[in-house]
């Protein structure tokens, strides 16, 4: 029971960690679920759940109930999703301002902070893929073409998050598809919704619209993220469950890239320069950055080796 409620807890503190990074150009949602341990559970119960509620929809509109859509629904970790969202929505709408206030008034120590998240997380995808199956290559080892699909993922993401920033109407013709281009980066680790919206010009249009409350603005914006979710979510799991170290590999390499955007020191067009001014505080942030991913690892190794030994016990109980 502990346990249990221990991971609805941290589970929640992860989705927080999400809608936080959300709220922040360059950071990716996904970026932190990956890290953090969720980031395939999360897509495939999203995955799961479209799926029921596409049958269950379609099957309601023709009379004969909702019994095939419950496979479906079984299948989503409820138990993981329903924490984390809470988590999610809470930490985004208590930290849009927040944030809004740290990025503008400390760009380079938050900058740094983030920097040192996404640093430290490296290691996750990169040990999921190593080992992920696949014929003839040995178990918890990249080979040459691991390489060289993350370096192509790395220039990829690289060149996106330097893209320079625009400047869209926030009409509903261009809103519906600004939140299906956001929302992916949410299930992409290393591409920030964020920072995809400040691209188009609509990051504090839409900050804005949070804070206000605006809901003409918001309803059109979420349509659009409702689209996005279910293409992407979908695409996204069928790559992971056919095709998983080759997608675990490119996902590492394109959260490597979406380091470009996380450098501390940059102009006002995102052109990298050298380290200047303080540097105290920017190197305090990097570090800290890297403690609390270290410390979530630690915790989520903790969590998942008492329930391990509970169920070693479990069975031995049975046995005898």
């Amino acid at each position: 029971m502990n346990v249990d409620l221990g991971r609805t807890a941290l589970n929640a503190v992860r989705g927080a960690l999400i809608g936080a990074a959300e709220s922040v150009p360059g950071v990716s949602g996904g970026t932190i679920a990956l890290m953090t341990g969720v980031y395939e559970t999360l897509l495939t119960s999203a995955g799961h759940f479209i799926t029921g509620a596409r049958i269950a929809v379609v099957d309601m509109v023709r009379g004969r109930g909702v019994e095939r859509s419950r496979s479906d629904f079984a299948r989503v970790k409820w138990a993981v999703l329903i924490p984390l969202g809470i988590g999610m929505v809470i930490a985004l709408l208590a930290m849009a301002s927040v944030m809004e206030t740290l990025v503008e008034e400390h760009p380079e120590t938050m900058r740094a902070l983030f920097f040192g998240l996404v640093l430290a997380s490296l290691s996750v995808p990169f040990r999921l893929a190593a080992h992920a199956p696949l014929g003839g290559r040995p178990d918890g080892r990249w080979g040459g073409k691991d390489w060289a699909l993350a370096l192509a993922g790395t220039v990829a993401a690289a060149v996106i998050v330097s893209l320079p920033g625009g400047n869209l109407d926030p009409s509903p013709l261009v809103l519906v598809p600004a939140g299906a281009i956001a929302v992916s980066a949410l299930a992409l680790p290393g591409l920030s919704g964020s920072f995809l919206l400040l691209t188009m010009g609509l990051y504090e249009p839409t900050l804005a619209a949070v804070n206000d409350r605006d809901l003409g603005y918001l309803v059109w914006f979420a349509l659009g993220l409702v689209i996005g979710l279910v293409s992407i979510v979908k695409a996204l799991q069928f790559l992971l469950e056919h095709h998983r170290r080759n997608t675990l590999v490119v996902l590492t390499g394109v959260m490597a890239g979406s380091l470009v955007a996380l450098w501390p020191w940059q102009d006002e067009d995102g052109t990298t320069l050298a380290p200047y001014g303080d540097l105290v505080a920017p190197l305090v942030a990097f570090v800290a950055g890297f403690v609390v991913v270290i410390a979530l690892l630690a915790v989520e190794s903790r969590i998942l080796t008492g329930q391990q030994t509970q169920i070693d016990a479990d069975e031995s109980t049975s046995l005898d």
